[in-house]
Formats: C-alpha cells, sequence, structure tokens
C-alpha cells in the first residue's frame, strides 16, 4: 500500500513540474578569466558551457562540480566571418579523424560535461556531413547537444536527430547588446517564449553587465512562475514529450 501511495505521489509530483514554465540559462565562453570562477555564485540552477583548453577550465569544472552546476562543452566551431576560434576548433578542411579526434581531446579533458554547444560555428553547423561525425562522438558518450544557433541553415540538430542523440535548440541570446533596456527586454521575450511553451532556453555571456544584471533578476523568477533549470531537465522534457505524442 506504501508503495502505491508513493508511485500516485511521485506521478502527481510529475505531472505538477511537467506543467511548470522551465527557464534554462548557459553561460557561454567560460575559462578565460579568473573573475569567471565567481560566476558560479549566480543564483539558481544557472548553466555553464567552457571553452577547452582555456587557462581556467580545469579550475571552474572542479568548482561547479562540487556546487552541482551544470556544464558543456563550448566547442569552437568556424564562423562564416572568419574570426579567430581559439584551441581545440573544428574547421571546414578537417576530414572525420580530425574531427572526431579533437572533440574526442577536448571532451577528455572535461569529463564533467553533462552536453555541449557550438561556439561560433555558422560555416561548420550548416555542414550535413561534420555534425554528423560530431554526433557520432556524442553518441558514444551520451552527451546532449544544445544548437546555438549561430544560423537559421543549421544542420545540427537533424544530424542528432539521424544518429539519435538527444539534442535542443537555444531561443533568446540574452546579451547581444547589454544595456539594462535590451538585457530586460530579451529577457522578457524568453519567458514569454516560457509561458507559451512551457519551457525557453537563453545563451548569454560572462559580460559584467549580463552578470550584474542576472544577479538582479534570477531570484525574481520563481515569484513570478518560473523554474530555473539545468539545461538536462529541458532535453529530458523534450523528449517525453515526444513519446507522450507517439
Amino acid at each position: 500500500m506504501k508503495v502505491i501511495i508513493g508511485l500516485i505521489l511521485m506521478l502527481g509530483f510529475a505531472s505538477l513540474n511537467a506543467k511548470a514554465k522551465q527557464i534554462a540559462i548557459v553561460i557561454d565562453d567560460i575559462g578565460y578569466h579568473q573573475r569567471d570562477l565567481e560566476l558560479l555564485t549566480l543564483p539558481g540552477q544557472v548553466s555553464y558551457s567552457i571553452l577547452p583548453h582555456t587557462p581556467y577550465a580545469q579550475a571552474f569544472a572542479t568548482l561547479a562540480s562540487k556546487t552541482n552546476k551544470e556544464l558543456l562543452l563550448h566547442i569552437p566551431m568556424q564562423a562564416l566571418n572568419g574570426k579567430e576560434l581559439g584551441p581545440g576548433a573544428l574547421t571546414l578542411n578537417m576530414n572525420k579523424e580530425q574531427i572526431q579526434q579533437i572533440l574526442g581531446t577536448a571532451l577528455a579533458s572535461l569529463p564533467q560535461v553533462k552536453g555541449v554547444n557550438n561556439h561560433m560555428g555558422s560555416a561548420l553547423t550548416q555542414q550535413s556531413q561534420a555534425m554528423r561525425w560530431i554526433m557520432e562522438v556524442l553518441k558514444k558518450r551520451h552527451l546532449y547537444f544544445l544548437d546555438s544557433r549561430t544560423t537559421e541553415l543549421s544542420q545540427a540538430q537533424n544530424a542528432a536527430n539521424f544518429l539519435g542523440v538527444e539534442n535542443i535548440g537555444r531561443h533568446i541570446f540574452l546579451d547581444n547588446i547589454t544595456t539594462p533596456e535590451q538585457l530586460q527586454l530579451r529577457l522578457d521575450e524568453l519567458k514569454q517564449h516560457a509561458t507559451e511553451h512551457k519551457f525557453a532556453i537563453a545563451i548569454a555571456h560572462p559580460y559584467p553587465e549580463t552578470i550584474a544584471f542576472l544577479r538582479h533578476v534570477l531570484p525574481q523568477l520563481s515569484k513570478q512562475g518560473f523554474e530555473l533549470v539545468p539545461v538536462s531537465k529541458l532535453v529530458e522534457r523534450k523528449y517525453i514529450q515526444l513519446a507522450e505524442k507517439y
């Protein structure tokens, strides 16, 4: 009898949780500066995406694990604008072996990560074959892919779906413009999306203006009816919803 009651309570909790308006916020570009370590004091379940082979990548990952923060690998990918990519970059002129070896090395250096998202990548993410090579690595390691969607022509999620890699896409860039007014406008768009679709994902960056803004607004989210969750929770939610449809 106790077991049955427990199951009923668990199912009831799951049902309530499924109805919550959930938001995930990912801070990209982590690892170059010691001040990045201070970002772990942001309130709530913020997720962080670490650039591989950067000076503070290891220290950040170690500290984040101790504070139960979700981490992603922020893998640099070739952009259309030709910007410098940094260490561990994946480019159009690489073959399958090179891409998979470089990605594998980056992942091995940060075993704490639960997923991967692209740093830049407006050129590489348009290439179906390259994205399939990347997804093969993620499939073997049971990692999800968050498409930063730096181009509307991205083939990343198509490639992930083809290979059975759990994936999800970014909805809002929070801080393309870092004035308080624009930050608030993007946050309002994020909350509106979560209200309409029950979940939303934003990507932000470790700009001082962004961090000050988040310290102010994050504690207010729960009072406004939103739940701040790690990205993996929204990935899980997506596939539960898909399973329910079929």
